[in-house]
């Protein structure tokens, strides 16, 4: 189960990231897009050293949602961050 949400977290994480990102750099506000873009760079070349070792039954499936929900939730906390409304 560790290893499930383990999965689950960094599809979290990366999605979440580049959502964040995109909208960051649609509404110009360069510094913020500037931090996440190297974020998302470390996620990235942290997450390609194991995810692809990763054989577990589902194992797609499982960072596929949490990729998903990271969409959803990195769109969400950055337009409220800048106020941009729902």
């Amino acid at each position: 189960m560790i290893d499930y949400l383990r999965i689950f977290w960094r599809g979290f994480l990366i999605v979440a990231l580049t959502a964040a990102n995109v909208v960051q750099v649609s509404s110009g506000h360069f510094i913020g897009a500037g931090f996440i873009g190297a974020a998302i760079s470390w996620t990235w070349w942290s997450n390609a050293r194991t995810a692809a070792h990763r054989d577990r039954r589902g194992a797609g499936l499982v960072y596929g949602f949490g990729a998903g929900v990271g969409t959803l939730v990195g769109m969400m906390l950055t337009r409220w961050w800048y106020g941009l409304g729902t």
